[in-house]
């Protein structure tokens, strides 16, 4: 694809996947804006602090984790690791979750409503940073050479070259894009605070776990070589661990007031 979108010599360069980072965190920011506001009279500024304290959350989460990939490399290769490419998503959003629930907390935010408003601003984000992915040919797919395989041919891309590939950034992209579309709809007829999150988190991680059986970049590692990768252990956890949540918030009816 196109990894690279405006380069001036050495000096200066416009990567793709930073670009589309950038549109989806200016479409994430006017959502929250607006969604917070319009229920709890936020101001920008408050909406502002919030996404730098998320940017940097996810920055260290994504990093961290991928330093975890391969820690022997990037022991010794740190600058690797200051590049514009390269993160792990779930690192970013294991490190965002609490970032999320200290600063609700500091400035008396109320805490589910605020996460339903995540969701879906997660949701438009992570759309357009897989757009990103497949700019750049970062979670790639294996090889196949069915009809709607990708061919990846410039040499800056991070995938295999000139070979068929299943397109699983934008197998992503699309599941995204889904569950954005199922959240509006559980919007619409919620049951309870913090439903919309929940939902989220679980239906992210199942699709996660199917879209790993086609991904080729190995270098996210296995917890079972073969069988089980990290992502989708992770997955497994967080189905768990939310489930529970779901469960418990139900049980404790706390329920939206329907106007």
């Amino acid at each position: 694809m196109h990894p690279v979108i405006f380069k001036i010599g050495d000096v200066f360069t416009i990567y793709s996947y930073g670009f589309f980072i950038v549109i989806g965190a200016i479409c994430g920011v006017t959502y929250v804006w607006w969604q917070s506001k319009k229920q709890f009279n936020t101001n920008f500024d408050q909406i502002n602090s919030l996404f730098l304290l998320l940017l940097v959350a996810a920055i260290v989460g994504g990093k961290l984790f991928l330093f975890f990939e391969k820690p022997g490399y990037y022991a010794n290769n740190l600058s690797a690791l200051l590049t514009g490419r390269g993160f792990v998503f779930y690192g970013s959003l294991l490190f965002c979750i609490p970032a999320m629930l200290w600063f609700f907390k500091k400035h008396k935010l109320p805490l589910y409503p605020m996460l339903d408003i995540m969701a879906i601003t997660t949701c438009i984000v992570h759309f357009f940073g897989r757009i990103g992915c497949f700019m750049a040919g970062c979670c790639h797919g294996i090889e196949w050479h069915g009809p709607l395989s990708v061919v990846f041919t410039d040499e800056a891309c991070l995938a295999p070259l000139n070979t068929p590939l299943h397109p699983t950034q934008l197998y992503s992209s699309g599941m995204i894009l889904l569950i954005l579309l199922i959240l509006l709809v559980i919007k619409k007829y919620q049951k309870f605070e913090g439903q919309l999150f929940l939902s989220y988190l679980i239906l992210y991680a199942i699709g996660r776990s199917i879209i790993e059986e086609f991904r080729g970049d190995l270098s996210r590692g296995f917890v079972i070589d073969g069988y089980l990768s990290n992502s989708q252990f992770i997955s497994l956890i967080i189905v768990s661990v939310t489930l529970y949540f779901y469960i418990k918030l139900i049980k404790k009816g706390k329920v939206i007031n329907k106007k």
